[in-house]
């Protein structure tokens, strides 16, 4: 009886494992997925009523670019240490 019930709540989990996987820090990189693809730390919530100044697109691809350009060298170095 448990197992019917986990197995229709399947895609329920699937998507809370998916959003812990890509807000955790990986080991190697130190940053999560979502930090290294978008540049930011994912948010759980939003607060409507803050105001915040909205970023540059050009700002906001230098932030992206250097942020993959770390973890990159960080993988590299990694990869070299394994081997």
């Amino acid at each position: 009886m448990r197992i019917k019930y986990l197995s229709r709540n399947c895609p329920e989990w699937l998507v809370s494992a998916e959003f812990a996987i890509n807000n955790k820090a990986h080991s190697t990189t130190k940053v999560s997925l979502f930090m290294a693809n978008y540049g930011r730390e994912l948010r759980i919530g939003i607060d409507i009523r803050r105001r915040r100044k909205m970023e540059k697109t050009t700002e906001f691809a230098e932030r992206i670019k250097k942020v993959q350009e770390e973890v990159r060298a960080i993988l590299k170095r990694a990869q070299e240490k394994m081997k």
